[in-house]
């Protein structure tokens, strides 16, 4: 305990960055050589020019990853789960750079075998190391060792969310030594951790040697504000600011983006706004509606046609105008499952509807009416996932009665949706209905990832089979 008291008094996360690729580039090496030994029984493999040469590649392609974005930073309030998607988005592109090299180089000596070998075991042993330096900081600050003392100036809502975070993992790191206002709301904070007004701060911060201020004020409060940027600054007290952002937006995530010298805060992170990620949605569009073109309707659509022809007199397909990306009108297919009616164009399909055909009955309950849509997705107007579109009139309806309504209108509608999937399809009864499928779409394009898609795209299937109660 001596050793963890003397330890703590240095501030170790200034080299924790040099120290996370120094461990890195050892873990790597280590993985290059059991990998050998497996898929070989020796390491004389190693010594070829072609295996020295990729695994030089392999460190210096893995420093870089490491380096970019300051990926290795260290953040006491992030979760090991958001390391470790991190570390592992980095070893996959990582293993795409290494496969390149190798089929461009033309290295054939070079094992594939021994490859995926050694991405296994470098996975592993990084997920080891991970795990075993976050346990080994949370044993060390159980001991009171390694902590962060931090007060609060603003008992309020902001102030206390900042709180109940910073509180929540041992990991973390951090000691709350209480709230300065000159106001409390009772309802909200515990009166008794309230240990002052503003005048109070600058004489407990000498005191107790605070490290980290967090200021939760108003912006009214300029003046307080400056007053206690300056006791910071005098006192070798880092402060950070809680900004007041949701008093405006519900969003939970912002992005601040500098215009020159001036920071600039947008509610709403939209990853579909990068090149590559809509690329990525695009390929995966593409060859997910090629596909199902291809394997599915040459045998699916004839048999779907002659009983819609059989069952009523009408047209296969119903085309309908409905508001996409943009709030711009596009011309959506389906597969007919009413009788031909006056009112297909403006009133929702409803339970027991007399309108639906028997076979139309069973292809709603399925999706099966849905199927046309991929042709849309290849014609550019509609993606595999994303928001659902609406009947014009609807969209306009629904505009004027929820205020973010039209942000669903930043993506490309879809055949399937993060709402769809999470039971909220099918007809909207009340205001309310709408407005909870309004924010799982919103959730959907400020978390957009391509691994959420094809989540969504298993969960579709899933409820196909599984049957749904608002499908009708």
């Amino acid at each position: 305990m001596k050793i963890l008291q003397k330890l703590s008094h240095y501030r170790f996360s200034r080299y924790f960055k040099l120290l996370f690729v120094l461990v890195d580039v050892v873990l790597l090496n280590l993985a290059i050589i059991l990998s050998t030994l497996a898929r070989f029984g020796s390491l004389d493999r190693l010594l070829s020019r072609e295996e020295r040469t990729v695994s030089l590649l392999s460190i210096l392609i893995w420093v870089a990853l490491l380096l970019q974005n300051d990926s290795n930073r260290s953040i006491r309030v992030e979760p090991i789960e958001s390391i470790l998607v991190r570390t592992i988005r980095k070893l996959l592109i990582h293993a795409a750079l290494i496969s390149i090299f190798v089929v461009y180089l033309n290295f054939y000596d070079i094992s594939r075998l021994r490859l995926c070998s050694f991405y296994l075991i470098f996975f592993a042993l990084l997920m080891v190391s991970r795990f075993v330096s976050m346990t080994l900081l949370k044993y060390i600050r159980a001991q009171g060792y390694n902590f962060k003392t931090f007060i609060i100036v603003g008992a309020n809502e902001s102030g206390e969310k900042i709180r109940k975070i910073l509180a929540k993992d041992l990991t973390y790191g951090y000691k709350f030594l209480g709230f300065f206002d000159e106001k409390i709301d009772s309802e909200l904070v515990n009166p008794n951790s309230v240990l002052g007004g503003f005048d109070e701060i600058s004489e407990f911060v000498i005191d107790k040697k605070v490290d980290e201020m967090y200021v939760a004020l108003h912006i009214d409060n300029i003046e307080i504000i400056n007053k206690l940027i300056v006791i910071c600054e005098q006192n070798m007290v880092r402060i950070k600011f809680i900004p007041d952002f949701q008093l405006y937006t519900k969003s939970s995530k912002v992005e601040v983006t500098f215009y020159e010298n001036t920071p600039v805060l947008m509610f709403r992170t939209e990853p579909l706004e990068f090149a590559v990620n809509r690329l990525a949605k695009k390929v995966f569009d593409v060859v997910f509606s090629a596909a199902v073109i291809l394997l599915i309707f040459p045998w699916l659509f004839p048999i779907i046609m002659l009983i819609i022809k059989i069952e009523s007199p009408g047209p296969i397909f119903f085309k309908q105008e409905r508001s996409g990306r943009d709030n711009r009108s596009f011309m959506c297919f389906k597969f007919r499952s009413m009788h031909v009616n006056g009112l297909a164009h403006k009133k929702q399909a409803e339970k027991g509807d007399s309108r639906i055909t028997k076979f139309g009955a069973f292809i709603r309950k399925t999706s099966i009416d849905e199927l046309p849509q991929f042709f849309n997705v290849l014609l550019g107007d509609m993606s595999v996932v994303g928001p659902r579109p609406h009947m014009v009139h609807l969209a306009k309806e629904y505009s004027d009665l929820i205020s973010n309504y039209l942000v669903r209108q930043y993506a490309k509608p879809g055949i399937t949706g993060w709402a769809q999937v999470n039971g909220f399809r099918g007809e909207t009864k009340e205001l309310v209905d709408m407005e909870n499928r309004v924010e799982y779409d919103i959730w959907y394009i400020e978390n957009w990832s391509l691994a959420l898609d094809i989540k969504i795209v298993i969960k579709t299937i899933i409820n196909i089979f599984k049957g749904e109660e608002n499908a009708y």
